[in-house]
């Protein structure tokens, strides 16, 4: 599974991997339940290699936040991100201590955890996934 595949999708539940384009969808599948779907222009659709999230120095990317979650959890899944507000939050300022805490809503850190442990469960290797980001760069 590379980082650079993997998709949100608005309105769809959980995350998803891009199996194939054509001219007018995406064949994407779901990492929560293996289903396939096409994705037509019309929807909304954000790269999670895209996504960044606000630090006082500057915007890390949100395969660097996934990282530091990995390495707080030790490759585990994180808490549930049905847990309370204040419980995401402090897990969030543990695993990444400098983030913008006036500009991250706990809705995003809802969302990040979410994304997260999905990642997990389908299996992500987040000790790769910088190399796999930086060769897919190299390429372009």
């Amino acid at each position: 599974m590379e980082f650079n595949k993997i998709i949100s999708v608005t309105g769809k539940p959980g995350l998803f991997q891009v199996i194939s384009q054509s001219k007018n969808a995406i064949i994407a599948e779901s990492l929560i339940d293996k289903k396939r779907l096409a994705i037509n222009a019309t929807q909304n659709v954000s790269l999670l290699e895209n996504i960044a999230i606000y630090t006082y120095e500057e915007d890390l990317p949100l395969w660097n936040v996934f990282k530091a979650i990995n390495e707080k959890t030790e490759g585990k899944a994180a808490i549930s991100h049905k847990e309370s507000g204040k419980k995401l939050e402090a897990f969030f300022l543990e695993a990444l201590p400098n983030y913008d805490e006036e500009r991250v809503y706990t809705s995003n850190i809802k969302k990040v955890i979410q994304w997260y442990n999905i990642l997990v469960e389908a299996g992500m290797d987040f000790t790769k996934t910088e190399e796999t980001t930086e060769e897919t760069e190299a390429e372009a």
